[in-house]
């Protein structure tokens, strides 16, 4: 395998380790009005991801970094048309990250609810904007045969991209209430268990819907087999679910999403980046690689800090693996 294949592999690798993990802190952020009906619940909820949040999105600014390294026309002509998502998307995470670090720096409902409320609006409104991104890079965008846009900031948002914004959307909130259910105790754990029982399914069907368009009107015989895989695993990590393994059903949730992630980026392949006025114009994997040098000193660089980075953050999930209830959430000691 060369190394622009290489990489484009990685990068999707990158993708899947966001989603994944970046899926169930925005459905956190979704469900805290929901399944947080008193104060103590809230802080059980945002308990569950404090100490890994910023370490989740970390995957994003990756997989974008080793676009720029990897396929500097695929970067440039993706950000430059989804440009004004990606302009929210930056700023709905500065939010909430300034939520997360400034909620419980004054003990008054007033100043706890408005931070919530900048919590509820970024984690809605990011996987949107996320899923529009990575929907236009499979389905294509209006660029010429430079690789320039062509019309105007709005061209990105199409029927198929808007289904993608949803897909992940719902898969986001589902990934949350999973998560929820398995790193939780009492009331909120039951609540969240519901939540995936009762809408499991239905949040999952934009998802469906996306794989199916991508695979009729781009896909290659193989990847019927992904797609195969994830509706399998999703109906399993239900039933897990009916059958109170929140381990097992959060796991099988992990393997539908890199099927999922499988099967779409094996329908852009070999493309990176494909045009949607002329299929000649597209930007192909060999097309828009950087040189052999270039891709030679990344894939070292790669090679020895992917590791220590998954290590790390792995050693941090075990570290805060057990469940929390609200009978671990000590008193409020912030002033007045």
């Amino acid at each position: 395998m060369d190394l622009p294949t290489v990489w484009f592999c990685v990068i999707a690798l990158l993708w899947l380790g966001y989603l994944f993990l970046e899926g169930f802190d925005f459905g956190v952020g979704m469900l805290l009005p929901i399944l947080g009906r008193r104060e103590e619940e809230r802080r059980v909820l945002i308990n569950t991801i404090g100490p890994v949040w910023d370490g989740n999105e970390v995957w994003l600014i990756v997989a974008v970094g080793a676009t720029f390294a990897a396929f500097p026309p695929w970067y440039a002509g993706l950000l430059s048309a989804a440009y004004l998502p990606l302009l929210l998307l930056l700023l709905v995470l500065i939010g909430r990250g300034v939520a997360f670090e400034y909620r419980g720096k004054v003990d008054t409902a007033r100043w706890r609810r408005a931070w919530d409320i900048v919590i509820v609006l970024a984690s809605w409104l990011a996987p949107m904007m996320v899923g529009l991104v990575l929907t236009a890079t499979v389905f294509g965008l209006p660029i010429d045969v430079d690789g320039n846009r062509v019309g105007g900031p709005l061209v990105i948002l199409t029927l198929v991209n808007v289904v993608g914004a949803l897909a992940f959307w719902g898969f986001s909130l589902l990934h949350g209430a999973l998560f929820l259910s398995l790193k939780t105790a009492g009331e909120v754990r039951e609540r969240a268990r519901r939540i995936g029982l009762q809408w499991g399914l239905p949040l999952l069907l934009p998802t469906v819907a996306l794989v199916l368009a991508a695979q009729v009107g781009q896909g290659h015989a193989w990847t019927w087999i992904p797609i195969a895989v994830a509706g399998i695993v999703s109906v399993l990590a239900w039933w897990c679910l009916h059958r109170w393994r929140e381990g097992q059903a959060f796991a099988l949730q992990g393997i539908g999403l890199a099927a999922v992630v499988v099967a779409l980026f094996g329908t852009l392949w070999p493309n990176v980046l494909p045009s949607t006025l002329d299929p000649t114009w597209s930007l192909s994997i060999e097309g828009a690689a950087s040189s052999p040098y270039t891709l030679a000193v990344i894939t070292w660089v790669a090679a020895f800090g992917t590791p220590a980075v998954m290590v790390y953050q792995g050693w941090t999930y075990w570290v805060f693996r057990k469940r929390i209830g609200t009978h671990h959430i000590p008193a409020v000691h912030a002033p007045s």
